[in-house]
């Protein structure tokens, strides 16, 4: 639906947009290269991360693997290393696979061509879009959660995110505004305006160079309609930190499965019909770690995943021996995450059992 006074014209709103852009645009550092596999990892760290979280990461990501056969050659447990605190891990090991694959179908290169991006490990349609547009010009369109909100308010589009028509709407309203010059910087001006004005609440329309276009604008807070929340799934666990004096050392263990899959973790299982103890011991058992355990926890938290709410009773056990091998270390608390992958949840764990 096209603004009354203004009838949709993508050519003119994309001109609006681009003098914007020039004028507002933040100097963010993946801003400041070509460089596709930059511009790559650069969009995963921004999946679900706000971009001054995002940014010391970048850099240091860069900084210790500074080109995709740098990636490529590193062990999981490295990369997951570096990573280690901005959370969303399986981010990292697509990434890490895809850095792989470039390496091994296409010399080292990240491939210009879209399907062949497409096809690599953790890459969809935006990330792809953003790889072509901004590193090799190519008229590929975008649509993040920045430029979703953008696109169904200036388009007052009112069907819920997440349906096919409303996904349909939103890739070819992108694709009509991406199709001109400077294709990158067009898909870059979108996201910035979601990020810097169409906010989403209390958004600054007075100041947006598109408001004469924007069919959404007397409802423009109620616009773009959220898809229907899953509501978070609660988790009871255990969790056991198994240390060694002298100096402080804990037992990690290399978890599989969906749940932090990948990274280092104190030995941590789902509280089931048994009493806490119990839990806790078989969590040591399972792990192949000895130690004396105390009948009552130290402590417990919660912790918040995306459709998840963990409840975790943690347990503090001492003097504990075990043999180490590929998915079992002893690692000093001080050095903890270095070269290898800790999340944000065990940090939290480690706080109460050794405060």
């Amino acid at each position: 639906m096209a603004s009354a006074t203004n009838p949709w014209d993508p050519q003119r709103v994309r001109r609006a947009l681009l003098r914007w852009y020039d004028a507002h645009a933040r100097p963010l550092p993946w801003r400041a290269t070509r460089d596709p596999y930059a511009i790559w990892v650069s969009e995963i760290m921004c999946q679900q991360t706000r971009v001054d979280t995002a940014i010391p990461y970048y850099e240091r990501f860069l900084a210790r693997f500074p080109s995709v056969a740098d990636l490529a050659a590193a062990s999981e447990d490295e990369v997951l290393g570096v990573w280690s605190g901005l959370g969303y891990y399986r981010r990292a090991r697509l990434l890490h696979r895809g850095a792989r694959e470039v390496v091994a179908r296409y010399g080292g290169q990240v491939p210009r061509d879209a399907q062949a991006r497409l096809a690599l490990p953790g890459v969809g349609r935006y990330t792809a879009g953003a790889i072509g547009s901004i590193a090799f010009g190519a008229r590929e369109p975008v649509v993040d959660g920045n430029v979703a909100r953008v696109l169904a308010r200036l388009r007052r589009i009112e069907t819920p995110l997440g349906r096919a028509v409303t996904e349909r709407a939103l890739w070819a309203d992108a694709a009509a505004l991406v199709d001109g010059p400077r294709p990158g910087a067009l898909n870059q001006a979108l996201m910035e305006l979601g990020a810097l004005v169409c906010t989403p609440s209390a958004p600054a329309c007075p100041r947006c160079p598109v408001e004469r276009w924007c069919a959404g604008r007397p409802i423009a807070e109620t616009l773009p309609v959220p898809r229907p929340k899953t509501r978070a799934r609660r988790l009871e666990l255990v969790a056991v930190v198994a240390t060694r004096a002298r100096p402080l050392r804990v037992w990690l263990e290399r978890r599989d499965g969906e749940l932090f899959g990948g990274l280092w973790s104190v030995p941590m299982r789902e509280a089931g019909g048994a009493d806490l103890g119990t839990e806790a011991r078989h969590a040591l058992r399972a792990a192949g770690i000895r130690a004396r355990l105390p009948q009552t926890p130290r402590g417990e938290l919660t912790h918040l995943l995306s459709h998840r709410r963990l409840h975790l009773r943690v347990f503090r056990a001492t003097g504990a021996a075990a043999t180490p091998h590929a998915d079992l270390a002893l690692v000093e608390v001080e050095r903890l995450a270095e070269d290898r992958g800790v999340s944000t949840l065990t940090r939290k764990i480690l706080d109460v059992a050794l405060r």
